[in-house]
């Protein structure tokens, strides 16, 4: 399992320990990632996704998964959030073509 988050493609940087004799080694320091159970409203289901401790802040800020992917950039969001994107796009146009 890459350590990628699925709706922001933060991943892992690297920098120094320092130690107290001003020693510098490398390591890396990883995103803050979660397994969470997000919902849409728009599809009326769960969809399970691996994010950021940042991402799933970001959602509850923009108003859920729906409106967070509305905005989301193509490059950013992996494989499986592009298909939800879609998914809901096209959900979206089916129901402005009803009314």
């Amino acid at each position: 399992m890459s350590r990628v988050c699925e709706l922001t493609g933060k991943g892992p940087m690297t920098g120094n320990n320092v130690s107290h004799a001003n020693n510098k080694t490398r390591r890396r320091f990883l995103p803050n990632l979660n397994d969470t159970t997000l919902q849409s409203e728009a599809l009326g289901r769960s969809f399970k996704l691996r994010i950021s401790a940042h991402a799933l802040r970001s959602v509850d800020h923009r108003g859920g998964l729906d409106k967070f992917l509305a905005k989301a950039k193509d490059t950013e969001l992996s494989a499986n959030a592009l298909k939800i994107k879609k998914a809901i796009a096209k959900s979206g146009s089916e129901a402005d073509a009803l009314t």
